[in-house]
């Protein structure tokens, strides 16, 4: 298979790459741009704010809880056919999410969106990997893939305006809809087949355990506003959500190939980088679903108006990303992660001061440090939490990482959607000063991010990662070697 991955021209190769890099794209795109559409949907479907939660959580939440089952399902299927399948989902779901007459059915729709990303971004990425067989070129190529989530959040809220402002908020679900087409044939005759030497075995009871855990505590999260945090349907999802971990915590140990590596968690490293991409996405999350409410409800702007005033944001990402994954190859990620804490903090304290006539020239500079953080937390995390592993490890590291990105910002939502939910309804001062508890929990994520970047650089902790190394030795050296499940955004 690599022989045949070797002899593909350039020009193929770099068809290729365009291909994965649309997967992606539409993919992250969908996170972003949907936050400014949310009060078009509030309004035209008599939305709660719970449901405006639901309409970004239901995608998050099964991007987070099925990123690794779908990386070890193309290494086993083929790559190309579980990407194709992604595809054919995706376009779907986006279909149905353009044609849903009322909240649920919107939700239910996200849901099937994020089912076929699950199997689009790592998926990509292992193409990607396997179709660069020459190291120097595979790191330009993972570089032009990874720039690409840059490239889809800040222009996610400026197409995502245009878009509500000209066709109403149902066609940014319909614009994907002919990218999808166009991939998929694409896909069918430049794209080659692919599977992993030795694929990792399906592990249905962990998988259950983990999307249970997650559902459980993000459902009692956006519900508690609405149900009280006594209610027996809250503790009844807490309760049956802590026994669930405990199941995980019982049952994986056991498995060959369990869908969580717990010795990976091992490393301090490691176990850092899951930390902070759960803290900075949870930061980041909670952020946009609260500044375009503030926007468009509070400022009463225009949902393109809204997408340019957070430029700085995505634009910032675009232009840093690059200079930050060399800043870590030279240097490691201690500093690009103490610089990504410290905006998260200085941006959380900003923000206090955020009312309903703040000029925006102060709106836009508390938007650049949040765009600094941004830009400068995941090149970091992704070494992090690959550092001193095995290459074997390589991609489970990664998809972990991966999939605390993404329970990061489905939990960011939902608590962002608790605290200022049921102030939306009486906007200006009483909607910002809600919003305090945001700015304030932005500034503990920050600084956990400050402390867990020194912990995971320090001496001490490398040397836990050599530990934990150790115990994969035996899979890096013989057959049970796979091939990288690749990072998602």
């Amino acid at each position: 298979m690599s022989q045949r991955m070797a002899a593909l021209g350039a020009r193929r190769r770099y068809l290729v790459l365009a291909i994965c890099c649309a997967g992606v794209v539409i993919v992250v795109m969908d996170i972003s741009i949907v936050n400014v559409a949310l009060p078009s949907m509030r309004r035209d479907l008599t939305a709660s704010v719970s449901g405006l939660q639901w309409t970004i959580d239901a995608y998050t939440l099964v991007l987070a809880g099925f990123l690794v089952l779908a990386g070890s399902s193309a290494d086993r299927f083929g790559r190309r056919r579980v990407f194709q399948i992604g595809l054919a989902t995706f376009g779907l779901g986006s279909l149905l999410c353009g044609l849903a007459p009322g909240i649920g059915w919107l939700i239910a729709a996200r849901a099937v969106q994020a089912v076929g990303g699950t199997m689009l971004n790592p998926v990509a990425m292992a193409i990607v990997a396997n179709t660069f067989t020459d190291p120097v070129e595979r790191a330009k190529a993972i570089g032009v893939f990874g720039s690409m989530s840059g490239l889809a959040l800040a222009l996610g809220p400026i197409l995502g305006g245009a878009l509500v402002d000209g066709l109403g908020w149902r066609s940014i679900f319909w614009v994907n809809v002919p990218v999808v087409l166009a991939a998929l044939a694409c896909t069918a005759l430049f794209v080659p087949e692919s599977r992993a030497a030795r694929a990792r075995r399906f592990d249905p009871v962990g998988q259950t355990l983990v999307f249970v855990v997650l559902a459980g505590v993000v459902f009692a999260i956006i519900e508690a506003e609405r149900l009280g945090w006594s209610s027996p349907i809250i503790l009844g999802l807490l309760a049956v959500a802590a026994l669930a971990a405990v199941g995980v915590l019982a049952y994986e140990p056991r498995r060959t190939d369990p869908l969580l590596e717990l010795r990976l968690f091992r490393s301090v490293p490691f176990t850092s980088a899951i930390l902070m991409a759960l803290f900075g996405l949870c930061g980041f999350g909670a952020f946009m679903f609260v500044t375009t409410l503030y926007l468009q409800n509070v400022r009463g702007m225009a949902a393109l108006t809204t997408g340019l005033t957070l430029i700085p944001v995505g634009g910032l990402v675009l232009v840093l990303s690059p200079f930050t994954g060399r800043l870590v190859g030279a240097r490691g990620p201690r500093l690009p992660l103490l610089v990504a804490g410290v905006a998260l903090a200085v941006a959380g304290v900003a923000s206090l001061r955020l009312g309903p006539a703040t000029p925006l020239t102060a709106v836009a500079a508390t938007y650049l440090l949040v765009g600094l953080f941004l830009s400068t937390v995941n090149p970091p995390i992704t070494n992090t939490a690959v550092s001193g592993m095995p290459r074997s490890m390589d991609g489970v590291a990664g998809s972990l990482a991966s999939a605390g990105r993404q329970t990061g910002t489905t939990l960011g939502v939902a608590i962002a959607g608790t605290i200022v939910g049921s102030s939306l309804a009486h906007g200006g001062t009483a909607f910002t000063g809600a919003a305090h508890g945001i700015w304030w929990m932005m500034f503990a994520l920050g600084l956990g991010i400050v402390v867990l970047s020194l912990l995971s650089t320090a001496p001490w902790a490398m040397h836990t990662a050599t530990r934990a190394a150790a115990l994969f030795e035996d899979m890096d050296r013989g057959p049970r070697t796979e091939s990288p499940t690749p990072e998602a955004v």
